[in-house]
């Protein structure tokens, strides 16, 4: 995907919508957002509801509900046409919105998620070292609530450094995660991203296999999911390109930053370059 570097271009202005997954914020995308304005694109960060920031009363969560809320948002932006990133949650909220909208997305990045119910294989390093604690944890009804005020240090700083890898996330980042899943009216609906999953199964299950049309890009953290992002999307992405980051974990656009940016300027550009 070197169509940067050989002289393709997407149109000035081509919208790019950007989706972080638990338990981070649109800090995520520090490094990303700099490198999508240099090469002319438009980036427009989206908090999922309950990602580090509170819900409103009777939001639905479930990852099709949330598609819709998104396609929704970029509407009310007027915006109809749009490239979609989308890490952890972030990412199969953005497949489900490629797979039931193929007219409003025009490519996918999905950055380390396997979708609710897709049965693949995490590889060694990251099926060692990627926490598998905290979904049931969040998934038990009130659990999360009675035990974590008070310690949010000890559970999502606990997560968010074993999920990293050895490379780890930057100190003030991870700071600023923990303080911001710590605020008020944030914690129900975090965890509720995790008690919709019955519905998410069917949800994602329902898709029939070569769904996603736009050209799709699975990241993979070397000791996050690997390679196991793009297994899980095989079925749905017509068109799948697959990068493994060597040294990162949950968090390639944070932990390598350039390579990750690269690639998802390419495949943008490539996918949005006139005919």
């Amino acid at each position: 995907m070197d169509s940067i570097r050989s002289g393709q271009q997407a149109p000035l202005g081509t919208t790019v919508v950007l989706l972080h997954g638990w338990p981070v914020t649109e800090d995520h995308w520090r490094f990303l957002i700099p490198a999508l304005e240099t090469a002319g694109l438009d980036p427009l960060p989206l908090t999922l509801p309950g990602l580090g920031v509170p819900a409103e009363p009777g939001q639905e969560l479930s990852k099709a509900a949330l598609a819709d809320w998104v396609l929704a948002q970029a509407r009310e932006r007027g915006v109809e046409r749009f490239a979609l990133v989308g890490h952890d949650w972030g990412g199969t909220v953005a497949a489900l919105l490629a797979a039931r909208s193929p007219q409003a997305v025009t490519a996918l990045v999905v950055e380390e998620e396997i979708l609710p119910g897709v049965d693949v294989q995490v590889p060694e390093p990251g099926a060692s070292t990627y926490p598998d604690w905290h979904g049931a944890f969040n998934r038990a009804e009130g659990l999360a609530e009675a035990l974590v005020p008070g310690r949010e240090d000890a559970f999502y700083g606990a997560f968010l450094r074993q999920s990293a890898g050895p490379a780890g996330l930057h100190p003030e980042a991870l700071a600023g995660y923990v303080a911001a899943y710590a605020a008020p009216g944030v914690l129900p609906a975090a965890a509720g991203h995790y008690r919709t999953r019955a519905q998410d199964l069917l949800d994602v299950a329902a898709l029939p296999a070569g769904a996603v049309a736009a050209p799709t890009l699975a990241v993979g953290g070397r000791y996050g999911f690997g390679s196991a992002v793009g297994a899980g999307l095989r079925r749905l992405a017509v068109r799948l390109g697959e990068l493994t980051l060597e040294t990162s974990g949950h968090y390639p656009a944070e932990q390598d930053p350039e390579a990750c940016a690269d690639a998802v300027v390419s495949i943008v550009c490539e996918a949005n370059a006139p005919r």
